[in-house]
């Protein structure tokens, strides 16, 4: 990188911090911090969902995977995300809408402790923070990495420098703030995008080269499906991704809670699906062009996107390719931040402090900042020891960690949206979420051989199985529960939805703040 390459990134740096202090005049409360108040339009808030699901990962570990497989790489990877959040766009994303819109929460797994009690709640809330925690620092030491090998500085100023960036603008401004860096994100990433696959079809003879270069790449590349990649790998993949992108990632799941509505929530969905099937195409492109173009020094292919970067680019498109590695990165660990903010914050403190549970609009909201700047100093500090023995084990790992994990934290979670899972309350959720974890610890460490798509999948399917089962075995369906579940789920976007006859909602966890108070009466919403 040369001045002019730094000149880009620096000023990539500069808009970002500049957007975080103009939304925080959009932040007047707890709501405006975590949901945007529900007033985000459905293209920014699916622009953003799409955006939010990117790391740097695209640009290493799937780059490499292009490298070596082809198209495989979008067939195991984008494609399956994009038909599950299709899925999910219907099922899963007006009822999270209506979370906010009537149940007047903040968090995701605010309406858990209505839903099923208490302990269920906390112990989805702390093991989805853990979890968290790690996996965006892997991903801080991702990007600082990428950054060290196109400027040179150390790995720990790299995740300073990104950390700190990330920290202001999204502490100041919110989900406002981190989905207007992330349509700028966006932007930038589409114009880095096509210069790259510009670039790449002009060495290969031109736009001809979209059909033609593949006589000329190794026999394999153009194979939907090969290597360690099989058809249950993509079922499983599928499995997997349609809850975690479908709002079992809680950053995912606040996109369509700032939508003004179940309908918005809905489109704001079918948005992002549309975007994971075409976007990753473009990006995908001159990855699988690679092998005619560079050689690849690290035996997972990895360095290959960086490699043809160099070598294609002039300075300052160079640059703007960079910032669009950054860009992803911190798009999802801001999101990630806000996400957990919002647990600790509605969650977490209210079952730790009485003192949170009757926290102040103010109040409220500086414990979100503060919750947010915790969470990213803690992951930033956890990424500068990439270099020991241990966290390079986990840096390896952390992407099956998050697929097998989630499985385990979002069953109860998303199932206990729908209607058809009333009868499975908080035996069934506990028994699911603690026998999930275990099931992930047997087929990756308690067993040698087990193949990667039984890893990922069976702790999911083994928590879905046991939630439905113990639901049947052991109902424990309540009229309060009921008119939980009937406030998410009838159909229509106004906020006087009919209760199930003669019960009541009880107010969420953590209500303290006024506007809670203000809409829930003495605790009981819409009486």
């Amino acid at each position: 990188m040369n001045s002019l390459d730094w000149a880009v990134l620096i000023g990539y740096f500069g808009i970002m911090i500049a957007i975080g202090v103009w939304s925080h005049q959009r932040v007047d409360n707890v709501s405006d911090f975590f949901t945007a108040g529900g007033k985000m339009p459905w293209w920014l808030s699916g622009i953003s969902h799409h955006m939010s699901g990117y790391s740097a990962v695209m640009f290493t570990g799937y780059a490499g995977i292009a490298y070596k497989y082809g198209v495989t790489s979008f067939v195991t990877w984008s494609f399956p995300i994009a038909i599950g959040i299709a899925i999910g766009s219907s099922l899963f994303a007006p009822r999270l809408n209506r979370l906010r819109s009537r149940l007047h929460v903040a968090s995701p797994l605010e309406y858990l402790k209505n839903r099923y009690n208490l302990p269920t709640q906390q112990a989805l809330a702390w093991s989805g923070v853990l979890l968290k925690i790690v996996d965006v620092a892997a991903k801080w030491a991702a990007i600082a990495t990428l950054l060290t090998v196109f400027t040179g500085i150390s790995l720990n100023q790299g995740i300073l420098i990104t950390g700190v960036v990330t920290g202001i603008y999204c502490t100041v401004g919110g989900l406002w703030a981190d989905a207007l860096t992330e349509l700028g994100q966006f932007v930038i990433q589409l114009f880095a995008g096509l210069a790259m696959l510009i670039a790449v079809m002009g060495e290969l003879g031109g736009f001809s080269s979209l059909w033609t270069v593949w006589d000329k790449l190794p026999e394999t590349h153009d194979d939907p499906l090969t290597g360690d990649f099989t058809m249950m790998f993509l079922l499983a993949y599928l499995f997997i991704k349609t809850f975690e992108y479908s709002g079992g990632m809680w950053n995912q799941a606040q996109r369509y809670m700032a939508t003004a509505s179940a309908r918005e929530a809905t489109r704001s969905a079918r948005l992002s699906a549309v975007l994971w099937l075409v976007w990753p195409l473009v990006l995908f492109f001159p990855m699988w062009c690679a092998p005619l173009l560079v050689d690849a020094r690290k035996p997972d292919a990895s360095d290959s996107y960086a490699l043809m970067t160099e070598q294609l680019l002039p300075h300052g498109l160079l640059g703007l390719v960079v910032v669009g590695f950054f860009s992803h990165t911190m798009a999802m660990c801001s999101s990630d931040a806000n996400a957990i903010a919002a647990v600790f914050t509605r969650d977490i403190a209210p079952a730790l402090s009485a003192k949170a549970r009757g926290w102040s609009q103010r109040a409220g909201l500086v414990a979100a900042r503060l919750s947010t700047v915790a969470f990213l100093a803690l992951s930033m500090a956890i990424a500068t020891q990439v270099d020991s023995p241990a966290f390079k084990d986990i840096i390896t790992i952390v992407i099956k960690w998050v697929a097998g994990l989630m499985g385990p934290i979002a069953i109860p979670f998303m199932l206990g949206l729908l209607p058809r899972f009333r009868k499975s309350g908080p035996t069934a959720a506990l028994v699911s979420w603690a026998c999930g974890l275990f099931a992930f610890w047997v087929v990756n460490y308690g067993m040698d051989g087990v193949a990667t798509q039984y890893q990922v999948s069976v702790p999911l399917a083994v928590s879905l199985v046991l939630f439905v089962l113990i639901g049947h075995l052991r109902p424990e369906d309540t009229p309060e529960r009921d008119a939980v579940l009937a406030r998410i789920n009838t159909d229509g976007d106004d906020d006087s939805a009919p209760h199930t006859a003669g019960a009541t909602v009880p107010a969420p966890a953590g209500a303290g703040d006024a506007t809670a108070r203000e809409r829930t009466g003495d605790g009981v919403e819409g009486a």
